[in-house]
C-alpha cells in the first residue's frame, strides 16, 4: 500500500464527507436544529459525537481553529440542541444531500464498500484520536447511505487525528499549519485565515516565528526547510491514516468511492481551493 493510494482514499472519502458543512440540506438541518449561523452549526455538527464538551476540548480536538473563534459557538451550542439529536440530524441530512446530488448507480458501490470500512475502523485502537474515538462508537445509522456518509467521517476524522498529532510532534502550532499550507498551494491567506477566525495580528505573528524558525521566507514563500517540514508531517499524517486501511482492498475502495465523490466534486458544493485543505480528486 503506498501513501498515495491511502491519500487517494482520503480525498474521495473526505469529498463524501464534506457535504455535511456545505450541502443546503444540512445548512438547513443546522437552523432547523436552532443552530445559530453557518459556523454554529459547524462546530455543533462535528464536535456533537464528543457530547456536550466545553470550548476546550473542541479547540484541542480541531487544533487549527482560533480559539475565540470555537467560543462563540460551543458551548452555547448544546443550549438549542443536544449532541445526541445532532448526530442524527447531520447523517440523515448529508444522505439526504448525497441522494440529490448523484445518481443510485454512483452511490451504490460506495454503500456496498462501507461494510468493510467500518469494521476496520473497529480494528485499531482510539488511543489520543478523540474525534475518530467519538465517531466510531456511534450507533449506525438504518438508513444504508447515512451510514456510508458516518463511514467516510470516522475515516476522515483518523485521518484527521494523525494530521493533528503530526503538527504537534513536529511543534507546528494550528494557524501555522495554515500558514504553511498557503505558502505550498498558493492559497490566498484570507482563505484560510478568515475561515479559521486568526486576527491579523495573530497571524502575522505566527508568520514571523515560522520565519525565525527559517520555514518561511521573508517574504512568506516556502522555504526549502518548510518544504521538508511539510513533507515530513504529511508523510507521518500517512502513516498514520495506513494504521486503520492496512486490512483493505484500498484499490478496490477507492474505485467504489470514485464515482459519488467526482459527482459531489463536480456539483460545485464544495469550493476549491477550500478552507479544508482538501485537494481535488485529480490533483489527488
Amino acid at each position: 500500500m503506498t501513501p498515495h493510494a491511502v491519500r487517494a482514499l482520503w480525498v474521495r472519502a473526505e469529498t463524501i464527507h464534506a457535504v455535511t458543512y456545505l450541502a443546503d440540506e444540512s445548512r438547513a438541518a443546522a437552523r432547523d436544529l436552532g443552530l445559530r449561523g453557518f459556523w454554529m452549526g459547524y462546530f455543533a455538527f462535528r464536535a456533537a459525537p464528543l457530547g456536550p464538551v466545553d470550548a476546550d476540548v473542541v479547540e484541542a480536538a480541531f487544533y487549527n481553529f482560533a480559539p475565540a473563534m470555537v467560543r462563540r459557538a460551543i458551548p452555547d451550542a448544546w443550549r438549542y440542541a443536544a449532541p445526541e439529536a445532532i448526530v442524527v440530524c447531520r447523517s440523515e441530512s448529508a444522505a439526504a444531500a448525497l441522494r440529490r446530488l448523484a445518481t443510485a448507480a454512483e452511490i451504490d458501490p460506495a454503500v456496498a464498500g462501507a461494510p468493510s470500512l467500518r469494521a476496520a475502523s473497529t480494528s485499531v485502537t482510539a488511543d489520543e484520536r478523540s474525534l475518530f474515538g467519538a465517531n466510531r462508537v456511534l450507533t449506525q445509522p438504518d438508513d444504508p447511505v447515512a451510514a456510508l456518509w458516518q463511514a467516510t467521517t470516522t475515516l476522515r476524522e483518523h485521518r484527521g487525528d494523525a494530521h493533528v498529532a503530526a503538527l504537534r510532534a513536529a511543534e507546528i502550532s494550528g494557524c501555522q499549519a495554515h500558514l504553511l499550507l498557503a505558502a505550498e498551494r498558493g492559497v490566498p491567506d484570507d482563505v484560510l485565515r478568515e475561515n479559521r477566525g486568526w486576527t491579523h495580528d495573530e497571524w502575522n505573528g505566527e508568520r514571523g516565528r515560522l520565519v525565525a524558525r527559517g520555514l518561511l521566507e521573508d517574504d512568506g514563500a516556502l522555504s526549502s526547510a518548510g518544504r521538508d517540514v511539510r513533507e515530513s508531517v504529511e508523510a507521518a499524517t500517512d502513516a498514520g491514516a495506513q494504521e486503520l486501511v492496512a486490512s483493505l482492498d484500498v484499490v478496490e475502495l477507492i474505485a467504489a468511492f470514485d464515482p459519488l465523490a467526482r459527482r459531489v466534486a463536480g456539483s460545485g458544493t464544495i469550493p476549491f481551493p477550500n478552507p479544508m485543505g482538501l485537494p481535488s480528486l485529480d490533483a489527488s
